[in-house]
């Protein structure tokens, strides 16, 4: 039987939503999954109500409203998590950005493929995966900072000439990282480390421009007025903005 109370529940403005993905993590009893490209409650039963998700969300989309509705079941959403988690290792959430698309490669000529001295690296240290990165580390000190998303350096093809040369690198995937350590990570990195600006260069697939969310709130909790810029890479590797 089901038993409908007027309770505290999560609402998704989904004109809002972008899809971005973000607040899929923080549900323990995954109750949002991400739906025709917006974050969408799966199930009343599956909600407590409780709001973890209302920070995650980068737009605002996702608020608390007290409604009548289907009551918190934590055996079922137990369940649902379990079996989710199983599907999860097909499709990770149904993020637009995992779709899978084909497309053509450009024409390859005799003059490209002709022996002659390769492209030098531009990256100027080590490590580069933010987990890694010491928040002191002298690479950091005085540098303009670029933040790319994992994606990035495969699908955009001059990415060391154009976006390494004089600046230092941190890369982190929104989607598959874990966001909030991260997000604690970049904070200290900005509030420990004279950064003179931040580049995020990220891919056009909803859930990457979580890494955006992630500079900003970094930004701002490190007290400091470091200038912040966004430049988005086509899945086909050409600059969008």
């Amino acid at each position: 039987m089901t038993i409908r109370t007027t309770r505290k529940i999560v609402h998704i403005d989904e004109e809002k939503c972008t899809g971005c993905g973000v607040c899929i993590p923080s549900c323990a009893e995954g109750a949002l999954q991400i739906i025709d490209g917006k974050a969408k409650l799966v199930s009343e039963k599956f909600c407590d109500g409780l709001g973890a998700c209302l920070g995650e969300c980068p737009e605002g989309a996702i608020t608390i409203e007290e409604r009548a509705a289907d009551d918190f079941n934590e055996e079922l959403a137990k369940e649902h998590l379990a079996s989710h988690q199983q599907v999860e290792e097909t499709l990770p959430c149904g993020c637009p950005g995992s779709t899978v698309t084909r497309f053509e490669k450009p024409a390859i000529t005799e003059t490209d493929t002709e022996t002659g001295p390769s492209q030098p690296s531009m990256l100027g240290h080590w490590p580069v995966q933010m987990t890694l990165v010491p928040p002191g580390a002298p690479f950091l000190q005085g540098t303009d900072l670029v933040l790319a998303a994992h994606c990035v350096p495969f699908a955009y093809a001059s990415f060391h000439q154009d976006f390494l040369k004089d600046h230092s690198l941190l890369i982190a995937c929104p989607k598959l990282d874990d966001f909030q350590a991260h997000q604690k990570k970049l904070i200290d990195i900005l509030s420990q480390s004279d950064v003179k600006s931040l580049t995020v260069v990220h891919m056009e697939v909803p859930c990457c421009s979580g890494l955006v969310h992630m500079a900003r709130q970094a930004i701002q909790a490190s007290g400091k007025d470091i200038p912040l810029k966004e430049v988005t890479i086509g899945i086909r590797g050409e600059v969008i903005t």
